[in-house]
């Protein structure tokens, strides 16, 4: 199969971002004085903010409203700017693949005021980037519509393109479009099994590198 283009995830996948993100809700919720509970960040995995806002007032008693929550944690975030960290691979291969000519998208779940933070973190911020975030959809993930917008701007067919995931949500939009879907996990995640059928998974960023060049010499 000849790749006509690549959909990236951001968050875990392009940058590990992950901790910070996990660390600015910690900053919330400690400032509200609730526990943080071991298992957090594999509750979170995959979720939108809106979900995360539902999980907390749910299992720790959160008593904010969700806009407030928003609010607080982007606030957080931007104060841990500094920590953000490409994760490691895979900017080479975006980098490689855009020298090869290959069309390439952001697809993520976050809000653009994060997805534009990050972006500048990883140097992606630059002219005709296509970068989805959850502002510009109805639904997103695991919808299939983030997706199909980024595919119809860089004008190409679903058939032609792969999306790279660290998350089973995530992987489930891809399939969703009718995509081809790498799953590429954070190292020890135990979440591996969670990814829905039909996708390839991928253990590091060699194997990644490999699959995708391998299908544009």
């Amino acid at each position: 199969m000849t790749i006509g283009a690549v959909l990236w995830d951001l968050d875990g996948t392009l940058i590990d971002s992950e901790p910070v993100h996990i660390a600015a809700l910690c900053d919330v919720l400690a400032q509200e004085a609730l526990a943080v509970p071991a298992q957090l960040h594999e509750w979170l995995i995959g979720l939108s903010a809106r979900e995360v806002h539902e999980l907390l007032v749910g299992r720790l008693g959160l008593a904010m409203s969700y806009p407030a929550l928003v609010d607080r944690k982007h606030a957080a975030y931007r104060r841990r700017r500094d920590e953000l960290r490409p994760r490691q691979g895979g900017m080479e291969i975006f980098e490689i693949l855009a020298g090869r000519g290959i069309r390439q998208a952001i697809v993520s779940n976050s809000d653009r005021v994060l997805v534009d933070l990050n972006l500048q973190a990883v140097g992606l911020a630059v002219p005709d980037l296509v970068s989805i975030s959850r502002n510009d959809v109805r639904c997103g993930k695991p919808d299939a519509e983030p997706y199909l917008r980024a595919a119809w701007l860089l004008g190409a067919a679903p058939s032609e393109c792969t999306v790279v995931e660290d998350s089973p949500t995530g992987a489930a939009s891809g399939l969703a479009a009718g995509m081809r879907v790498v799953a590429w996990p954070q190292s020890g995640d135990t979440g591996a099994a969670a990814f829905p059928t039909g996708i390839e998974l991928v253990d590091s960023a060699e194997a990644l590198r490999e699959l995708l060049y391998r299908n544009h010499p």
